[in-house]
């Protein structure tokens, strides 16, 4: 039972840090950029890559893999996505929709369209084993430990950024009214192409530390979309506690679901999202006045 509690809860904080670049995107850009999962499936084989054909360590990977994304998205932020904030919403889903077919026959086309692994570390294959023989075993395997940690960093890090630096107080301001935040000398075009970048890179590095656990191909970005948007519906995306709160819900409740109920494993799952948005529609963490 803990084993289970400890997986659910690895596995949910890899989908929080995979969706949190998504939640920005959405509550602090008011853009819908369904295209996510393409850059994190982007940061996964920015990985592989290094690892098996050039040789790089595991944990000079992971940088790499949020630093190349976040470029690749700051390039079509500037290049593709910024005309289309002003957009309606219905607009940027096709768009965004149509990127991520198109970045999926890209990967098909280069790489093939078999599932990738990579060998991780040695120091990150072993597992401990407590209260073995007992009714509350617990398992926890070292990789899944320290995505555990890495995501907890990342959270608390970005909680700070976002809520006690200047660089949030200018990004709220420019979401709240661009006009007038330019007219307070507030560099608007350059905080949005940050926020994106930034955004994209932690999908990369989602993508990234993702590889061992939920596998790499081509199909990635579908396979895993609708767990982004449960995410930030549920969670709501006017805050991080939001998303992190749902990424552990769903991540409890898929492992569960899967391990005693396998034939209804993705039922448990939409079962949660619809009991949770029933109760409170504008997600968990979000105030109804800006529902």
């Amino acid at each position: 039972m803990l084993t289970l509690l400890f997986d659910g809860i690895a596995y949910g904080m890899l989908l929080f840090v995979l969706s949190l670049g998504l939640a920005v995107t959405m509550g602090l850009m008011n853009f819908i950029n369904l295209a996510h999962g393409a850059f994190a499936m982007a940061g996964g084989y920015v990985l592989v890559i290094l690892m098996q054909s050039h040789g790089w360590p595991f944990l000079a990977c992971l940088p790499a893999a949020f630093v190349i994304t976040a470029l690749l998205g700051a390039l079509f932020e500037r290049t593709l996505y910024r005309p289309m904030y002003s957009k309606p919403h219905l607009d940027q889903v096709l768009f965004s929709i149509g990127l991520t077919f198109m970045a999926v026959a890209t990967v098909d086309y280069f790489v093939g369209s078999q599932q990738v692994n990579v060998q991780t570390p040695e120091w990150l294959k072993g597992r401990w084993e407590f209260f073995t023989g007992t009714p509350f075993e617990l398992g926890m395997g070292h990789y899944r430990v320290f995505i555990v940690a890495v995501c907890v960093g990342l959270a608390l890090a970005l909680q700070a950024v976002l809520g006690r630096t200047r660089f949030g107080s200018r990004l709220r301001a420019a979401v709240d009214d661009p006009r007038v935040a330019a007219g307070l000398g507030i560099p608007v075009d350059r905080v949005f192409l940050l926020t994106f970048a930034f955004g994209s890179g932690l999908a990369g590095l989602g993508g990234a530390l993702g590889v061992d656990i939920l596998g790499l191909d081509p199909s990635f970005p579908f396979k895993f979309m609708v767990y982004f948007l449960i995410v930030c519906a549920v969670g709501g995306t006017s805050s991080i506690t939001g998303p992190l709160v749902a990424a552990l819900l769903l991540g409890i409740a898929d492992v569960f679901g899967k391990y005693y109920v396998p034939k209804l494993g993705g039922f448990v799952v939409y079962l949660l999202m619809i009991a949770i948005l029933l109760w409170r529609p504008q997600g968990l963490f979000t105030r109804e006045g800006k529902a």
